[in-house]
């Protein structure tokens, strides 16, 4: 029965599937965990509305965006300045 819906021309799709859905799971972990306006547990969802910019500014100023700060957007910067830059 399995050899019926899951044939060898399926295979080069599940990656990107399984991608998406790692990605998806990912970004849902990181709100549920971190996000300052999620709250899971009741008490926290008692508290109402918390001024805690400290913890907002944490969540926003991520990693990833550290990085990419101050930098060109550009995919390929050393293809673009050869094919760009006069010699």
């Amino acid at each position: 029965m399995a050899s019926r819906w899951i044939r060898p021309e399926v295979y080069p799709l599940m990656i990107p599937i399984a991608g998406a859905v790692g990605l998806c799971g990912m970004q849902l972990i990181r709100n549920i965990t971190g996000n300052p306006e999620v709250r899971v547990t009741k008490e926290n969802r008692a508290a109402g509305v918390l001024q805690n910019f400290e913890e907002g500014e944490r969540y926003k100023e991520h990693v990833l965006r550290k990085f990419v700060r101050g930098k060109h957007p550009e995919i390929m910067p050393n293809i673009n300045k050869f094919f760009s830059d006069p010699k």
